[in-house]
């Protein structure tokens, strides 16, 4: 099975006035073809910047410190302006948080989607344009597709907005995609709706998939593989199996327990107790300690990671 994606000790931080905020620091990931990796945490956990660090849509004051990320083969560090915009968009398709703000308000569908096919590929002509535009459109699901063309953003439920976002990240037929909370603004219907065409779209053209979330739920139901963030770093990584129904993590442990259960008696909800730490002043070693039911003196040391079978795990509780 060929690596789409193979991310090693990525370190993005932001120079503040303040200090270094170190919003990755030594990620390390990867995903095969046609398989879903799920990146999840709480809010500040460092999954976006993750997501954005894999494209370099990285912008002042933050910067990609050190750190290899390879598409394909091809380590995305050294590739010129020119390049990366081939990249993004071609090879790397990126669905962002918000349908709302990934659409020019001005413009309409089809204008938006010609310009991305047009980009990187000069040479089609404007009945190509058409119908693969409209091929993608409706590939998504998007009813009376031919008319939705000719919309413009503000004449288009979130759901349908969100729709077009996918068929515009999918227009090159990338071979990996990023995903950002990409059913944040929607109902729970059209999340569903939402999340298994993106399932069935991976499965279909091969394409790798990366889904940051912050609900772990979502991620028991589409995803292949789980990296667990936690101010900056990852926790816990493995496959769904073995860290879902399986989890070392003190970490992961308390984010399944706070899933409300559907079945048998009705009891209070658990909850991690505590918040994520702020970057600028981390807690000395085990960033996750000052939260930790387990915690003792051996955390004042942030502990090594340590390989259990085909899964990583950073805890001195875990042997």
């Amino acid at each position: 099975m060929s690596n789409v994606l193979n991310v090693t000790d990525l370190r993005t931080y932001f120079h503040t006035k303040k200090g270094v905020v170190k919003a990755v620091d030594g990620v390390s990931l990867s995903i095969d073809k046609g398989k879903i990796l799920g990146i999840v945490g709480e809010s500040g956990a460092g999954k976006s910047i993750t997501g954005f660090s894999l494209i370099r849509l990285i912008d002042p004051p933050g910067k990609i410190e050190s750190g290899s990320i390879l598409i394909n083969g091809q380590d995305i560090m050294t590739l010129s302006k020119a390049q990366l915009r081939k990249l993004r968009g071609g090879t790397t398709g990126m669905i962002f948080q918000d349908p709302q703000t990934s659409l020019n308000p001005v413009l309409s569908v089809r204008r938006q989607l010609f310009e991305t096919l047009s980009s990187h590929n000069p040479g089609l002509s404007k009945a190509e344009l058409y119908q693969r535009s409209l091929d993608k459109l409706r590939q998504v699901g998007l009813p009376a597709p031919e008319e939705r063309l000719n919309s413009y953003p503000h004449e288009l439920s979130g759901g349908m907005k969100q729709r077009i976002v996918i068929a515009m990240a999918l227009l090159n037929d990338p071979q990996l995609l990023i995903a950002d909370e990409p059913t944040t603004a929607l109902d729970v219907t059209i999340q569903a709706q939402i999340l298994l065409l993106m399932k069935r779209l991976c499965a279909e053209h091969g394409s790798a998939l990366v889904l940051i979330t912050h609900d772990i739920g979502v991620v028991s139901q589409l995803c292949d593989h789980v990296a667990v963030m936690y101010a900056g770093k990852i926790v816990e990584y493995g496959s769904k199996e073995e860290v879902l129904f399986d989890p070392l993590h003190p970490y992961t442990i308390g984010l399944i327990k706070c899933l409300p259960k559907l079945e048998g008696k009705t009891t209070r909800l658990v909850q991690i107790k505590g918040v994520m730490p702020n970057l600028l002043s981390l807690p000395q070693g085990c960033h996750f300690r000052p939260r930790c039911p387990l915690a003792g003196e051996d955390c004042l040391i942030y502990p090594d990671e340590r390989i259990i079978g085909q899964r990583r795990v950073s805890c001195h509780r875990v042997s």
